[in-house]
């Protein structure tokens, strides 16, 4: 069998695997594959073939997947509403326990819990917003 119908069958299964794993990585070898048998095509010896392929694949993990996976993943959706509030600071205005407590988020204040039930948090204290869970802040102290 000529080396050119091997390496076209190798980036035909590439490819197909491709389809199903979606990492954009099997289908850049198949591309190594194919441009390994269009240079086998034209006669060039087998071990300048592997080398090649190494150099076409290396070039297409290192150059070309980066961009392609940027393109198929989606941006990160900004957050609104109180999605946008969870990660940020605030302020103990009430002693903050496992029970309840106040806090001051923005400016508004809120209900809020300690996310470690066993913690007291003292007026004053800056926490950070765990979670939360309906109308009430899950808090936790600043290191």
């Amino acid at each position: 069998m000529d080396p050119w119908l091997i390496w076209l069958i190798t980036a035909l299964l590439l490819g197909a695997a491709e389809i199903f794993t979606l990492t954009a990585a099997l289908g850049l070898l198949g591309g190594a594959a194919l441009i390994t048998a269009a240079f086998a095509a034209i006669g060039l010896p087998l071990p300048w073939q592997f080398l090649v392929f190494a150099l076409a694949a290396t070039a297409g993990v290192v150059f070309v997947r980066p961009v392609a996976l940027r393109h198929l993943t989606p941006p990160q959706r900004e957050r609104f509403g109180v999605d946008a509030l969870v990660g940020g600071a605030a302020y103990v205005t009430s002693e903050v326990t496992g029970l309840g407590g106040r806090v001051r988020i923005g400016g508004e204040d809120w209900t809020a819990c300690a996310y470690d039930e066993t913690l007291v948090i003292p007026p004053g204290t800056t926490v950070d917003v765990i979670e939360i869970k309906g109308t009430t802040a899950l808090v936790y102290p600043r290191e």
